[in-house]
């Protein structure tokens, strides 16, 4: 060592710890990069409910689609001027709406989807719906309050508007 130069055996050693830093950066990287952020997961699985939702729809299955919703007198659904409370209310609501006689579900779609997670449990949804039937095409905005619960992302409140 050149005691004449101490900086320079100190310059050194800041620079070796610099690049060995350095190095494991783009490991680090990689690491973050193989698992998606929690609000990532959580706009992805949100997108899954959706979309399943959607399909069910479309073949008929008005279970299936009900599954999205939380299965609970808690569960709260906006339309219009009505209040729906609890999941058997909606599910019958929807039938009526629906399913009753000279009716037929149509095919729906989700548009626009706009997915805000707000926690590591809850989100809220905001997009257009349509419905196309053999007589008629139906359509409007609405408002999705999603929690996760133990059975997965659910919707726990609806705001439908239609027009």
């Amino acid at each position: 060592m050149n005691s004449s130069r101490p900086w320079a055996s100190r310059s050194r050693a800041s620079i070796l710890i610099a690049a060995t830093l350095l190095g494991c950066l783009p490991n680090l990287g990689h690491i973050r990069a193989a698992e998606p952020a929690p609000a990532e997961a959580a706009k992805e699985a949100i997108q899954k409910v959706l979309t399943v939702q959607a399909a069910a729809w479309n073949r008929g299955d008005l279970d299936g689609f009900m599954a999205g919703y939380w299965r609970s007198p808690e569960l709260s659904f906006f339309s219009g001027k009505d209040r729906t409370r609890g999941w058997d209310a909606t599910l019958e609501r929807y039938r009526k709406r629906y399913q009753s006689e000279g009716r037929d579900m149509g095919k729906v779609t989700f548009s626009d989807i706009d997915i805000e997670v707000l926690g590591p449990d809850s989100a809220w949804v905001r997009g257009r719906w349509q419905v196309v039937t053999s007589k008629e095409t139906v359509g409007g905005l609405f408002t999705l309050i999603f929690k996760k619960l133990p059975e997965g992302w659910r919707i726990v409140h609806d705001h439908t508007s239609s027009g």
